[in-house]
């Protein structure tokens, strides 16, 4: 005979230990068997290599467009459970939270451990069972009431389900997709998913290696099939494969979905964000007027580091150490095109083992927005990143977790109170 519980969340990351967590805090009263089930043996990787081992928790402002996905629906979601309220939440757990420059709240401790054992523990004390290492195969509904989890070492019989399983960024944390293949069946359907807030790597031919390490504000523009599709400027990191940082991480999922879907895309590079190719072009006419007997890489390097200026009159095929005042028109027009509209020749994404998030899954219109329960099978709950909805960088996309988590253990606890 299987075992049984009343309510059982498939999945250990930061959605599921919320969803346990409410769940249970929410019983009063009750005698409610809450089971959380994961198929990594080590709990929490995922929370644990988030914001380089620190745990980014959240923003101090999170608003729906900050998201890609039915805006109606997130915004109903994160009303639910804003940012105050994560923080003092968070606080409730013993882990103080600290805002940086940016606007990320990190712990104070700044260790990503002290998160996920703070769930833990949370978990422990209110008698929910974290189970590593049980790995589900397939969730079918029973008869009456309830479904059947198979699971690599047996069934479990649970009254209501909460899924939770990720997506497929960082595979390697366990997210592996797998939860898709279990909710199809239920009568869900699924996007197309592609790797997002991922590193982009660039034509071995280009300029980037020698850049390695070095970090400036740019204006990147994605455009697919010749129109723009998205524009934001912010820090870039030319790295010894291409180009990351937090713009080209929040750009990518443009380029992997036109990328993956056929669709000629491009992407170029502003080294002077808000000036157009005119003012750029006067801005350097009147540099060079003043200073014509400056080299050229130190004339550029008044605005740009000096690293970036020598590539890029090379990229140009300009010699770096001509004097400006030899600059010739076509020269001068070539060097303003590469400063103000620079393609950055993307060849691939870094693929899903360095994406942090993934675009895709579940409709949010196959989801009741005030329960996270599905519309399609009655007692099952999709919560985090199964659903199509995928944030910026910036702990974005760890406040949908947490509010999903909250929306979906309420409502599993609440119906049994409601006797449904």
């Amino acid at each position: 005979m299987p075992d049984h519980t009343d309510i059982a969340v498939i999945g250990a990351g930061a959605a599921g230990l919320a969803a346990g967590i409410f769940a249970a805090e929410d019983r009063a009263g009750q005698s409610l068997r809450i089971v959380v089930l994961d198929g990594a043996k080590s709990i929490g990787a995922k929370i644990l290599v988030s914001g380089g081992g620190r745990c980014n928790v959240t923003h101090q402002e999170v608003r729906p467009q900050d998201f890609h996905g039915n805006l109606h629906a997130v915004r109903n979601i994160l009303a639910a459970f804003p940012v105050t309220t994560t923080i003092d939440w968070f606080s409730s757990l013993g882990v103080e939270l600290k805002r940086e420059e940016t606007g990320k709240l990190f712990p104070v401790s700044d260790k990503a451990r002290t998160v996920l054992q703070a769930l833990l523990s949370r978990c422990d004390q209110l008698g929910v069972q974290v189970l590593g290492g049980h790995r589900v195969l397939d969730v079918s509904p029973v008869v009456g009431d309830g479904f059947r989890i198979r699971y690599e070492q047996g069934e479990l019989e649970a009254r209501r389900v909460i899924m939770a399983t990720g997506g497929r960024s960082l595979p390697r944390t366990g997210s592996d997709g797998q939860g898709w293949s279990i909710v199809r069946p239920l009568g869900h359907s699924v996007t197309e998913t592609y790797p997002a807030l991922v590193p982009l790597v660039l034509d071995e031919q280009m300029f980037h290696a020698e850049l390695s390490g070095l970090s400036q504000v740019v204006e990147l523009t994605t455009l697919v099939e010749g129109k723009p599709v998205d524009r934001r400027i912010g820090s870039l990191l030319w790295t010894h494969f291409g180009v990351s940082g937090p713009v080209v991480m929040d750009a990518s999922r443009f380029w992997t979905i036109a990328q993956g879907q056929g669709r000629a895309v491009e992407v170029r590079c502003n080294s002077r964000p808000g000036t157009s190719a005119e003012q750029a072009q006067q801005q350097l006419i009147e540099q060079i007027a003043a200073r014509p007997r400056l080299t050229l890489s130190k004339l550029l390097a008044q605005r740009l580091p000096d690293r970036l200026a020598e590539a890029l009159c090379r990229h140009c095929g300009i010699d770096p150490a001509m004097q400006a005042g030899q600059l010739t028109r076509a020269a001068r027009s070539s060097l303003v095109l590469a400063l103000t509209a620079l393609v950055l020749p993307v060849v691939r994404d870094r693929g899903w083992n360095h994406a942090e998030v993934t675009a895709g899954g579940v409709p949010l219109e196959e989801i009741d927005f005030r329960t996270m329960e599905s519309r399609k099978c009655a007692g099952l709950h999709l919560i985090g990143e199964m659903l199509d909805c995928d944030g910026r960088i910036g702990g974005f996309n760890f406040q949908w977790a947490w509010a999903t988590g909250y929306l979906a253990g309420r409502s599993a606890t609440g119906s049994f109170r409601a006797g449904l």
